[in-house]
């Protein structure tokens, strides 16, 4: 029994002397002590058929865009793991709530949903854009009486033309199409254009001009627009926590000129209104 106390006791007396043997994983600073570094992971939902704000890589399989490249700096900087989760929109505020993401960050409109999360301060001007085929003879709005109309569903193009907040301009305007058809994703609805089964496509400016530009002449803008919004980050309703390091850290990117250096690669620079 005495030999078993005092080998309990030798083992007792290890431990107290090398405290760190049994811990768990650190960092050690210049003093030899272990400084807790359990990573923080900012989970970012977004569409991944939104150019440029959020797609995937033809030549590599990344996802990217311009948000993306937002949200690695802001994780960067905060010594944070990006997670990059491509979602169904349709389910956004589902995967929102659930808590399989902490944030929307992917050309999402404020405008309309002001009271729906708590969002970021806005840093894209962004429009309501009708795309058409380059040999269309559709040359305005009003040229879209007897159209088939796509929009993606539940786009800010949908709720500028069918809203509560629509205006009246715009809800007649709907209401003179022969179709207004909802399509999951613009990637599809441009497929629609092109083959001829829709007459024009109703989309945000940015991803619209990224588009038109990648078609090599199959697609053009018309001059007129829809509306106007602008694009913030959307949080859980109540997560102010989150949202002010994110905006923090943002709004230091935009002092610094790495926001509007990031928007150059994506051609957004006109479209910035962050610090403005």
């Amino acid at each position: 029994m005495k030999k078993t106390l005092a080998l309990l006791l030798a083992v007792a007396m290890i431990i107290t002397a090398v405290p760190f043997v049994f811990s768990g994983c650190g960092s050690s600073d210049k003093s030899g002590s272990k400084a807790d570094t359990a990573t923080t992971t900012l989970t970012v939902g977004f569409d991944a058929e939104f150019p440029p704000y959020g797609y995937k890589d033809e030549k590599t399989g990344e996802y990217k865009g311009f948000d993306l490249d937002l949200a690695a700096e802001v994780c960067k900087r905060n010594n944070w793991e990006l997670k990059k989760q491509p979602i169904d929109w349709d389910s956004k505020d589902m995967e929102l709530n659930s808590g399989t993401i902490d944030c929307i960050w992917n050309g999402f409109t404020i405008n309309g949903r002001e009271d729906d999360y708590t969002w970021s301060v806005p840093y894209i001007d962004n429009s309501q854009v009708v795309v058409v085929g380059k040999s269309s003879d559709i040359k305005s709005l009003a040229d879209l009486k007897g159209k088939t109309v796509a929009v993606q569903s539940d786009s800010s193009a949908l709720a500028a033309l069918t809203g509560d907040d629509a205006t009246k301009e715009n809800k007649k305007l709907a209401a003179s199409f022969k179709e207004l058809q909802q399509i999951p994703n613009y990637e599809t609805a441009l497929l629609n254009l092109e083959s001829g089964a829709v007459d024009a496509v109703c989309m945000d400016i940015g991803v619209a001009n990224y588009k038109v530009e990648a078609s090599k002449d199959k697609f053009r803008l018309l001059d007129d627009q829809i509306s106007s919004e602008q694009y913030g980050i959307g949080f859980k309703k109540g997560n102010t926590e989150l949202k002010d390091k994110v905006e923090k850290t943002l709004l230091e990117m935009s002092k610094d000129g790495t926001v509007e250096k990031i928007a150059k690669e994506y051609k957004l620079e006109d479209a910035l209104c962050l610090g403005k």
